[in-house]
């Protein structure tokens, strides 16, 4: 058998590892999950954790890095759906403020997370939402969908609160009824951007 290249056999420990503890904190949660217990899983030791995370901490971050790689891929098809590029902005927000009421996010990233980690809206995850965002509204504005409103302030304006909308459905007692509210409003300040009667210049997709 030929010799496995050392990169390749590392990035397979990381992953392996990343796989159990992910498994681990979205059954049973960041708190109670045991390093000993998903290490063995992978059947790997402790020591290969501290080696490529330095701690049980930095291994939520790889997690929750991996899970949020996941919710931009579908939230870039929800989007790409659309029949037009105002539609795919609206539908891909409300897409993830949805999320929130999926178990693993739920508990991982709007819960665990901000616990562990801190404030949300200082991951680098959410810097580059706000850029993201930006340049879709630069876009929209540019193709006369929506009013004439500075791209990045309403980016900002706009994440931050999908992304409290996300967090309030999580930790709420009912997931679903506050869902539905959260949508609700959200869609009320989006509705505020959009031009009535306009004639975009957009093309349609």
């Amino acid at each position: 058998m030929a010799h496995r290249p050392r990169k390749e056999m590392l990035a397979e420990t990381r992953a392996k590892l990343v796989d159990a503890a992910r498994q681990a904190f979205g059954s049973v949660g960041y708190a109670a999950a045991s390093m000993d217990d998903f290490t063995a899983a992978a059947g790997l030791t402790r020591g290969a954790l501290y080696h490529h995370f330095g701690d049980k901490k930095g291994l939520l971050q790889a997690v929750i890095a991996e899970i949020d790689d996941e919710m931009s891929q579908r939230l870039r098809a929800i989007s790409a759906k659309a029949k037009d590029p105002w539609r795919g902005f609206v539908d891909e927000n409300i897409a993830y403020i949805e999320m929130a009421l999926e178990p693993e996010i739920r508990r991982i990233v709007m819960r665990d997370g901000p616990a562990v980690l801190g404030d949300p809206s200082t991951w680098a995850s959410q810097s580059e939402c706000n850029r993201s965002m930006t340049e879709s509204l630069r876009a929209l504005k540019k193709d006369g969908f929506i009013i004439d409103v500075d791209p990045e302030g309403a980016a900002r304006l706009l994440s931050g609160a999908a992304l409290h909308a996300a967090q309030w459905i999580a930790n709420a007692d009912d997931p679903a009824a506050t869902s539905k509210r959260a949508v609700k409003v959200f869609k009320a300040l989006l509705d505020g951007l959009l031009i009535k009667g306009a004639k975009p210049s957009g093309r349609q997709r």
